[in-house]
């Protein structure tokens, strides 16, 4: 019987649009040993992830957890348990995942009204208004608060409050936004909001953090059918999340995993929130500079533009894909391609969590300035770096 070599992987610099590098805090939680997903030890666990994530999100939501699946899980879990066969719901999309989240309003037998605005653009908070007047009764109002296709911030409080004003529900996409931005809950009247734990929280892939507010838990509460999944119906999972007196069996938590969702959290928590904010917006601003020193150019607005996720111009002429190839094959960087109307002809570059750091700014600059070189594109040698210095120098 031949035996199986050990399948080694190589240490990459992440710096795409997820995940982000793990800390080995992290890593080190979620070796401890497996327990039980009912054991007492594993319950009070439960509640302090509860708590840490009440923390990132700023709300005081009873009903906030992390979902067992990506943050596709936490997408697909708020659109089905809100939205009942025919329902209206506006959506809004400028980039990938807003049209993700129309596909999941027709899944759940729902009408859905799209509000479209352009990519590299923030959501227009005027279509949106004209929108729920020409719809009334609309039941959700669902947008991305920050567009990984993109890189582009939209204004949650804002749309929060026009939903309100038209007795509409809100589901928040926030997926690259917590942990790297203000992301604030309760403040923006937010209903259901949901995240993922690969970017900004640098927390390994697989969980979704989510939160319902009392009026997202009423309206499943008042469910005239049954929610068409199962497995995300949320009415069972609140059984196991925040049973009273004892916990119900709903599926077999991701145990280590959430060791580790605790650990980042609880790193979040001692660096604080405002200072994780400053951290990436200062990265990025050192970035920035890096990139326009080299004669490179961003390709979204500097006041939408999100810190975590760098979308950045590809020269005229050159192979997009090759330079990244170049960059993971050579330097152990790995950055994004661009996506749909940009595919080809941009580079998504990820400061997120644990990859926000100068170590990661200077290496991706140093690197992105090699393969163009070697692919002919004409760089101010050492000028990306030395810019990005300035910047993180404080000069």
């Amino acid at each position: 019987m031949r035996n199986e070599a050990r399948f080694d992987l190589p240490r990459r610099m992440l710096l795409g649009p997820g995940p982000s590098d793990v800390h080995p805090r992290v890593l080190g939680a979620m070796s401890q040993p497996t327990i039980g997903h009912l054991d007492p030890a594993f319950v009070s666990l439960m509640e302090e992830i509860k708590d840490l994530l009440r923390y990132a999100f700023r709300t005081t939501n009873a009903f906030t957890i992390p979902i067992s699946g990506p943050g596709s899980a936490g997408m697909e879990a708020c659109f089905v348990n809100l939205l009942e066969h025919g329902d209206t719901a506006i959506v809004c999309v400028n980039g990938v995942f807003g049209t993700r989240m129309r596909e999941n309003v027709e899944r759940c037998g729902a009408c859905a009204v799209v509000v479209e605005d352009a990519w590299g653009s923030p959501i227009d908070p005027d279509k949106v208004a004209a929108a729920l007047k020409a719809n009334p009764g609309t039941k959700v109002l669902a947008f991305v608060h920050a567009e990984t296709s993109t890189g582009v911030r939209s204004d949650a409080a804002a749309l929060c409050a026009l939903a309100k004003q038209h007795g509409a529900l809100t589901i928040v996409d926030t997926v690259t936004g917590l942990g790297g931005i203000s992301v604030d809950v309760d403040a923006w009247g937010a209903d259901a909001v949901y995240s993922g734990s690969q970017k900004c929280l640098s927390v390994p892939p697989g969980l979704s953090p989510l939160t319902f507010g009392p009026r997202a838990v009423a309206a499943v509460k008042a469910r005239k059918t049954k929610v068409q999944s199962w497995f995300l119906d949320l009415s069972l999972l609140m059984g196991y999340w925040a049973g009273e007196g004892g916990r119900s069996y709903h599926h077999t938590a991701p145990i280590n995993a959430l060791y580790g969702l605790h650990e980042g959290l609880l790193m979040l928590r001692e660096e604080g929130l405002e200072h994780a904010w400053a951290r990436h917006a200062r990265m990025s601003a050192a970035f920035v500079a890096g990139v326009e020193a080299m004669g490179l150019a961003m390709q979204v607005d500097a006041d939408v533009r999100l810190p975590q996720l760098n979308v950045v111009k590809a020269p005229s002429g050159v192979d997009e894909a090759a330079i990244r190839r170049d960059m993971l094959g050579l330097a152990d960087v790995e950055i994004g391609g661009a996506l749909g109307a940009w595919a080809g002809k941009a580079w998504r570059i990820g400061l997120m969590g644990q990859s926000a750091t100068p170590r990661h700014v200077l290496g991706c600059l140093g690197a992105l300035e090699g393969a163009l070189a070697a692919a002919g594109v004409k760089i101010p040698a050492g000028a990306g770096v030395v810019a990005a210095r300035r910047v993180l120098d404080g000069a």
